[in-house]
């Protein structure tokens, strides 16, 4: 069997001959331009300056050479545009970092530097308006820049948290199909973010890549207006799913079913010990707009509905299965509640789990190889009785992470699979 049929055995939860592995293919599974490097460098891979495939937290290109290398199973179809709004593909440039690494980034990554040293970036790459990220100079990757105009009330228009939501073009349409067959054509399997789909994402939020971002924009404002102004955020959850469900449908009539899985939305519902909220306001607020895009999904195309969401989320598992959601990511073992053990036993008839292979807080960056072997292998062992389990990390692998524990990763999952 090749990686989709492998895959596809996986997330129809039925045993699959290998443990199926996801490294990049996703803004929520990928990995650090630096940890790219150091892994190029250990397998004795062509140096090259990598291609920063996701500018907003710094992720790198895994390509075909390292994906071969390694035994990836899963690719990303990648959007037209980054989340800053400029062309993501090539003509590319060399751009150096702060900490000194050459890397390959699109002609319209265009940053400048503060009084303190700090990076800023813009949107759709015009250094002509206010920048809408910063990298703090001793930092890896972006924060977003708050630039959230004065709330008058009254005056508050759910069109304006729609600037960023629009019915997709005709340039948009190719660029999914050329993107779509390109992945699907490497036999491995495709997931794909169409975009759209994302309710109250706090990473979105802000709107990077807006010049001129109007409505409710400041994070703590959103997460207030969340209980204070619920009609507000229903109304624009209405708006938001009517216009993706159209997307949806012009760009399944181009690709049809040569995507695999499709990233739904990356909004949190979870912190290290807790919640954002009951799971009833979930019920309330989000679950509808999402029951209806899944809906759509399952009625129409053969796509599997991928949800992100860190924390400590385990009593919103079945109103994640309530919602239709068959994937959850990135499955955070590490967290208050979220033993494998019992999330595979109660939810794993009925959710594929995507990622949870090795905590990214604190094993992979400060562990010992063997114990990061020891986390793997065990963590696989529970998770992938009877299919349903993706491999992939607690969340993306950050800087810095020492390479021998990614490679002690690799080399368990190798292990693992019998290899």
């Amino acid at each position: 069997m090749n990686s989709r049929e492998q895959f596809l055995k996986t997330i129809n939860h039925k045993q699959p001959d290998k443990i199926v592995f996801d490294m990049g293919a996703t803004g929520v599974t990928g990995i650090h331009i630096q940890a790219v490097a150091a892994l190029r460098k250990h397998y004795n891979l062509e140096e090259k300056p990598v291609r920063v495939i996701e500018p907003f937290q710094m992720l790198g290109e895994v390509d075909n050479e390292l994906i071969e290398t390694i035994g990836i199973d899963v690719i990303g179809a990648w959007g037209r545009n980054s989340m800053f709004g400029f062309y993501n593909h090539s003509p590319f440039k060399e751009w150096q970092t702060p900490w000194g690494q050459l890397v390959s980034v699109p002609e319209n990554f265009m940053v400048s530097s503060d009084i303190d040293g700090n990076i800023l970036m813009y949107p759709e790459g015009d250094i002509s308006v206010p920048p809408s990220a910063k990298m703090p100079k001793t930092g890896y990757f972006f924060d977003a820049i708050i630039r959230q105009e004065p709330i008058i009330e009254e005056e508050l228009d759910v069109k304006n948290n729609l600037q960023e939501f629009g019915l997709i073009g005709e340039e948009d349409l190719d660029f999914w199909e050329h993107e779509v067959n390109r992945t699907y054509e490497t036999g491995k399997a495709v997931i794909a973010g169409f975009g759209g789909t994302a309710l109250g994402d706090i990473a979105l939020v802000p709107g990077l890549q807006l010049k001129h971002p109007k409505g409710i924009r400041d994070v703590a404002e959103w997460y207030m207006s969340t209980v204070m102004r619920p009609d507000y955020i229903k109304s624009l959850f209405e708006k938001q799913v009517e216009i993706a469900i159209e997307n949806m449908r012009q760009i399944y009539d181009r690709v049809g079913n040569k995507v695999n899985a499709m990233f739904v939305c990356g909004t949190d519902f979870g912190t290290q010990n807790s919640t954002f909220c009951a799971p009833e306001q979930f019920d309330d607020m989000w679950l509808p707009y999402y029951k209806k895009t899944n809906d759509w999904i399952h009625e129409n195309t053969q796509w599997k509905t991928f949800k992100h969401s860190c924390g400590a989320v385990e009593s919103f598992m079945d109103g994640f299965i309530r919602a239709g959601f068959d994937i959850i990511n990135p499955v955070q073992i590490n967290a208050a509640g979220m033993d494998p053990v019992k999330l595979k036993q109660k939810y794993g008839r009925d959710l594929v789990f995507w990622g949870g292979g090795v905590d990214t807080q604190k094993m992979l960056p400060f562990g010992e190889p063997e114990e990061v072997r020891e986390q793997v292998l065990r963590t696989c062992d529970i998770f992938s009785k009877d299919g349903g389990f993706v491999f992939n990390t607690v969340h993306n692998i950050q800087a810095n992470v020492p390479v021998k524990n990614i490679v002690a990763m690799l080399d368990a999952i190798k292990e693992f699979n019998g290899n």
